[in-house]
């Protein structure tokens, strides 16, 4: 499948298709791919249409000029949602940043705009499942080096870099880390109760 044709799979408009991807292409970072174009297909006759580029790193949005394009791109990690919209003939796709920008983009094909709304609702998983082991991660340090269980997976435990509640941990502070652990799920009653006893040992 050449570059154009794998972009065209959705019956996306070609002629729009191969003007965008040239100039997008000039604009990938290093190791960037376009990963799906969606291209707005109004009622009334349109010759330059909109679109959305997703790339592994942004979500880009294309407003063709009569002498030229405007780009508006948002990294994927600032992007804070993505919204989806059907109407009767088309859909509506808007993306909104930590920083409170946003940009729109109307009369998409429904299946087009769904796949630019899947992709996203994926890149949104992917980076809650790194905030969520950052915070993971955040709470075994705190708690002295307890076996921390991802939610939902009790006994594949994850690694431990120690063993024991360091003695100069403030005992209330620990225990509190740890029915933390224990109210998220991320440890067991007995592996609570065995640290509980270990901290109130040092008493």
């Amino acid at each position: 499948m050449d570059a154009l044709a794998q972009f065209l799979t959705d019956e996306q408009d070609s002629v729009a298709v191969g003007k965008i991807l040239p100039r997008i292409t000039e604009l990938l970072t290093r190791d960037e791919q376009v990963e799906y174009i969606a291209v707005q297909k109004k009622m009334v006759m349109n010759f330059s249409p909109d679109a959305v580029v997703l790339t592994n790193r942004r979500f880009i949005v294309v407003y063709p000029k009569l002498l030229g394009m405007t780009f508006r791109d948002f990294p994927w990690r600032e992007v804070l949602d993505v919204h989806m919209s059907e109407q009767m003939l088309g859909a509506t796709i808007m993306c909104r940043t930590t920083q409170g920008a946003y940009a729109s983009i109307d009369s998409l094909p429904k299946k087009q705009a769904r796949r630019v709304y899947a992709y996203a609702q994926q890149v949104e998983e992917s980076a809650y499942e790194k905030r969520q082991q950052l915070e993971i991660d955040k709470l075994r340090a705190a708690a002295g080096g307890v076996v921390v269980h991802a939610p939902g997976t009790h006994g594949a435990a994850m690694p431990s870099q120690a063993s024991a509640v360091p003695a100069s941990d403030d005992p209330v502070q620990v225990l509190s880390k740890l029915k933390q652990l224990l109210d998220a799920g991320l440890i067991t009653q007995d592996e609570f109760d065995a640290k509980k006893t270990e901290v109130l040992a040092r008493l």
